[in-house]
């Protein structure tokens, strides 16, 4: 089990004695890396769509084209993801986070040596390969530096890390495709991940809270272990996936589709896009900074999880399910750039939450393992959602038909996805059917469980 906060310090160290000592400082440091980790992994995810209108313009590509090479991206990503986290356990996180920024900057590559259908591909499938296990595994290694219940916050500034990614880089990658030529985008993302790699090697370190080498002194019993099967059907787990599958959904056709849909349907200029982009990051920022800590606050006044995180995670898919099935019909570019900001906006509530959630009901030792089939399954509408809108364009009677009918398949896997996260996830209820928490009060019920 974790480690109290409250232990004292002889206990700590009596628990921990191969660990590093506590170090808010260092905590924090490994925090702020770790955000600008994401921040760059969604620059590299953002460049394709951002620079979509003249790449498609330059090489003659089909929407459909386009779109199978904006899916090409999450053609290995999933299992990437799936592969990367049963060595979690083995593999410290400081190397597996060095190895994906370097994998990074190699897959920018392809595409400046010859600008071709092939070589796109081939970027976009290595970019996903090493961007797979980036969220799950980067999230692991936060979780090392801080116990279960002050995770909230640090878990938000992650996942915020992909707002500030498309929040600053939407504006700065548009003016460098714009002024440069959009390979010098490509560039430069190359160069700030290699950096990125050589800071962190210098500065990453996994936490004390790494529980994956639990020291037999304090407890003889062996470390606890269940089966891979229980810890993936139960309602909690099931939840939080199918929550994170319709976050990832809209995600997906924000990255490859929603500043081309800006540009051609709206007639908005390239950087009067990067500011609406930029907006919808900024809505999603101040959404994650101040939902995550508001559900550590309702926990420590004894709400359950599965109203504090569990619904609230649900409800923020619900929600931008209703705005994506209405703004395709908004009359007013006002009314229906607002509805798009919560459409695209909203549901990155759902991300942070869902790996809390899950983590409530999974031994320590199987989190890295878990979080990586969990970030697996949620993330496959990657695979889906870009190649089916593009052929729903061509297929179409007209451009703008083609994209009402995307958005509107996109808010009904939203809203089932929402809808089931929130009647199913119950993480304590869970976790004691798993033997992770003792038998007690329930807090959904107030009698003893």
């Amino acid at each position: 089990m974790a480690p109290q906060p409250s232990a004292p310090p002889a206990d700590r160290s009596a628990r921990r004695p191969a660990a590093r000592p506590l170090d808010r400082r260092r905590a924090w440091l490994v925090t702020a890396m770790i955000v600008t980790f994401m921040v760059i992994n969604f620059a590299d995810k953002s460049v394709l769509g951002l620079a979509a209108v003249p790449i498609m313009d330059e090489l003659h590509l089909s929407n459909s084209t386009y779109g199978l090479i904006s899916s090409s991206f999450y053609l290995l990503f999933s299992l990437s993801g799936l592969v990367v986290g049963f060595f979690s356990s083995r593999i410290s996180s400081r190397t597996m986070l060095f190895v994906m920024a370097l994998l990074w900057a190699v897959a920018q590559l392809p595409v400046l040596a010859v600008a071709a259908v092939p070589t796109l591909i081939a970027g976009r499938v290595l970019l996903g390969v090493a961007e797979g296990p980036a969220a799950s595994m980067s999230m692991h290694a936060l979780y090392k530096w801080f116990p279960p219940e002050r995770r909230g916050l640090p878990s938000a500034l992650q996942i915020g890390g992909a707002a500030i990614g498309t929040l600053v880089s939407a504006p700065l990658l548009t003016w460098l495709i714009t002024d440069f030529g959009w390979r010098s985008a490509y560039a430069v993302l190359a160069v700030v991940s290699l950096l990125w790699a050589l800071v962190w090697w210098r500065t990453g370190h996994d936490g004390p809270y790494d529980e994956t080498r639990p020291p037999p002194a304090v407890d003889p019993r062996p470390v606890r272990r269940l089966p891979y099967r229980r810890l993936l059907l139960n309602g909690t787990t099931v939840g939080s996936i199918a929550g994170a599958f319709g976050a990832a959904w809209a995600l997906a056709l924000a990255h490859a589709w929603l500043p081309a849909y800006l540009r051609t349907q709206l007639g908005l200029g390239p950087q009067t896009v990067a500011t609406v982009i930029s907006g919808i990051s900024a809505l999603s920022l101040v959404l994650l900074l101040t939902v995550s800590p508001l559900m550590d606050a309702l926990k420590a006044r004894g709400v359950s999880s599965r109203w504090s995180s569990g619904a609230a995670q649900g409800v923020s898919v619900c929600v931008a399910g209703c705005a994506m099935a209405v703004f395709p019909f908004t009359d007013g570019d006002a009314v229906r750039l607002l509805l798009i900001g919560v459409a695209f906006g909203t549901v990155a509530v759902a991300i942070p939450l869902h790996y809390v959630t899950v983590a409530e009901v999974v031994p320590p030792t199987q989190r890295g393992a878990v979080f990586g089939i969990v970030a697996a399954t949620g993330t496959l509408p990657g695979l889906i959602a870009p190649f089916v809108t593009g052929h729903l364009i061509d297929s179409a009677d007209t451009a703008s038909a083609g994209y009402a009918t995307a958005f509107l398949i996109a808010a009904a896997v939203m809203l089932l996805a929402g809808a089931s996260a929130i009647t199913t996830i119950r993480p304590e209820q869970d976790a004691r059917r798993l033997g992770l928490l003792p038998l007690a009060t329930d807090p959904e019920k107030g009698v003893s469980a």
